[in-house]
């Protein structure tokens, strides 16, 4: 075996997606889910009117400030 064909194996195996590598825990994956999908609403029924308005006004003055 050539060194390019030995570099180009280490290559393929070090960026393909092997099964065993990139499972991930189903519980954990719902429960992930679960926190994501109440999150936003969750924070924003905690927050002040005052405090969600400064929050906003900061967050569109940085998208304003973008060029």
């Amino acid at each position: 075996m050539d060194v390019n064909q030995l570099a180009a194996d280490i290559l393929k195996f070090a960026t393909e997606s092997g099964a065993g590598r990139d499972a991930k825990n189903p519980a954990a994956v719902a429960l992930g889910r679960m926190g994501g999908l109440k999150g936003g609403k969750a924070r924003a029924a905690a927050l002040s009117p005052s405090k969600r308005s400064r929050i906003a006004r900061k967050a569109a003055a940085a998208r304003w400030r973008k060029s």
